[in-house]
């Protein structure tokens, strides 16, 4: 069994509610951790072997696969397959901290696009931008619709329904 499908058992166990809370509010305290180790240290990307990195954020291999589920489309240098990894697998968590930030957004993730470390990795005016880019995403824009007595989108300056929307 590779470290991502024990991840994935672990994760989606069948739990009582009270388990489940409680193993994700420790799953989640771990991230923030390692999440800030990130972010302290955004000047030179944290690599080494996947049991290294474990231990580093206080995490087993397969958890921390998890962990790295989490932030694989944030990598600059492309996202790992997480079948494949072992825990002698080289890490190197190089992080595009934009796109990063983007993602924490998407995920609601209160307690990662929250942590005062982002201070020193991007400006308030930077992370208020990618917030206003994340918000416009989510806005449906409909495409303009060509009426039938519309000058037809191909310029031969006849009317849509004389040239393009004939068969339509």
């Amino acid at each position: 069994m590779s470290l991502y499908e024990a991840w994935r058992e672990t994760a989606e166990n069948q739990r009582t509610q009270q388990e489940y809370n409680k193993f994700w509010a420790s799953y989640f305290e771990l991230e923030k951790e390692m999440y800030r180790k990130i972010l302290s240290s955004s000047d030179t990307p944290i690599t080494g072997k996947l049991s290294a990195l474990a231990e580093l954020a206080n995490m087993d291999p397969s958890m921390f696969t998890g962990f790295i589920d989490g932030i694989n489309t944030s990598l600059k240098n492309g996202e790992y397959d997480l079948e494949s990894l072992t825990e002698d697998s080289d890490i190197s968590l190089e992080v595009d901290f934009d796109k990063l930030y983007f993602n924490m957004l998407n995920a609601k993730a209160d307690w990662l696009f929250g942590l005062s470390e982002w201070g020193g990795v991007r400006t308030e005016e930077e992370r208020k931008a990618i917030t206003k880019d994340f918000h416009a995403s989510k806005i449906f824009k409909a495409e303009k619709h060509v009426g039938r007595n519309d000058p037809c989108p191909c310029g031969s300056g006849k009317k849509y329904k004389k040239c393009c929307g004939r068969n339509a």
